[in-house]
């Protein structure tokens, strides 16, 4: 068995306009200063990397990597969530994500589509030259408006969506595995890819495509009341990523998984800081650890109460208590008596 790396946070629900989260620099130390291991960088934030020259130059992701290691941290993923969403766009959302790409591009479906996509490319070569093994990304959606079945779905609806995505998705996959780089679809509500069923709709149709997996965040699957646990059991060898994030979900006589229009605050399902929800974590840590699972653990925090700065100086501490140093031997070896087909066969009888 292999043993997880961690802790490590993904940065990008900490970066604001004021020190220290205003620049790499400063925002990795601090992180380092509160016992991170490891980043999880947002490409899509220039202050943190500059994703062109990292896809051109080996010397610049030389100098940043030892920048990060002389601060006590390493860069764990790429994450490409805000292009990968642009990747595939239904038009009834295409104005509330304009603000996920270039301001130049707003309300220019296809130019966003093609910079997402050569945003994705970039992140493949630049991963490579950083040494990294995966990405984490969203799918994007062109069937979210049809999740649930009303008005009736036209007959084939759902094939062609699926068919479109993989084939939008399909050269982005063949460019990662060029640079020997994993792309973990985190399964969210809002893409197509959001639990294990699409995950495996989409796999057929990207001809079960060896770099096409998943960045596992449970926080999503409490709020869908899918079995986060046995999923692991279902998709372990697609786990590329994993996302540590805590929710809970509070059904009541008013209101269940859709959440009647509330604010975070109100919603029966929410997002909780690392021990404040009701994630089995032991659990999942255990399965990881079974499956080999021998990646980062990155805290991805997000809550609806408690402020960023206290979840973040929580969420080492609680990472690395849920981190299995595996065994290398069986706990009754002591009683272990030694034997051969010899001895085997004495005690068989024969």
């Amino acid at each position: 068995m292999k043993t997880m790396k961690g802790p490590a946070i993904f940065l990008a629900q900490f970066l604001g306009d004021q020190e220290p989260f205003n620049s790499l620099d400063s925002i990795a130390a601090y992180m380092a200063g509160l016992g991170y291991k490891g980043i999880q960088i947002p490409t899509w934030d220039p202050r943190m990397i500059d994703l062109k020259q990292a896809s051109e130059s080996q010397t610049y992701c030389d100098e940043l990597k030892g920048k990060l290691k002389d601060i006590g941290v390493e860069i764990t993923e790429l994450a490409t969530h805000l292009q990968g969403q642009l990747v595939a766009v239904h038009p009834a959302y295409g104005a509330m994500f304009d603000g996920f790409g270039p301001a130049e591009l707003a309300g220019k479906p296809k130019e966003q589509q093609a910079w997402a996509v050569d945003q994705l490319m970039m992140t493949a070569k630049a991963s490579k030259n950083l040494g990294l093994v995966s990405s984490p990304t969203f799918s994007g959606a062109l069937l979210w408006p049809f999740v649930y079945p009303w008005p009736q779905r036209p007959s084939g609806l759902v094939e062609t969506g699926f068919k479109e995505l993989a084939d939008r998705w399909l050269p982005i996959l063949n460019a990662y595995d060029e640079a020997g780089v994993d792309v973990a679809y985190e399964l969210h509500p809002g893409e197509d890819l959001h639990d294990g069923i699409t995950f495996e709709m989409f796999l057929e149709k990207v001809g079960n495509h060896p770099r096409a997996g998943i960045n596992y965040d449970p926080s999503h699957f409490v709020l869908q009341q899918l079995d986060y646990l046995q999923f692991i059991d279902f998709y372990h060898e697609r786990i590329f990523a994993y996302h540590v994030k805590d929710a809970e979900f509070n059904p009541t006589g008013k209101q269940g998984v859709y959440g009647g229009y509330q604010g975070w605050v109100e919603r029966a399902g929410r997002f909780r800081s690392l021990g404040d929800g009701q994630v089995d974590f032991a659990g999942i840590f255990s399965k990881l650890a079974q499956y080999d699972y021998d990646r980062w653990a990155v805290l991805e925090w997000e809550c609806a109460i408690k402020h960023p700065e206290q979840g973040a100086a929580e969420g080492a501490p609680f990472i690395a208590d849920h981190i299995i140093r595996v065994t290398e031997r069986a706990f009754d070896d002591f009683a272990g008596t030694g034997a051969d087909e010899n001895f085997n066969k004495r005690v068989l009888g024969l």
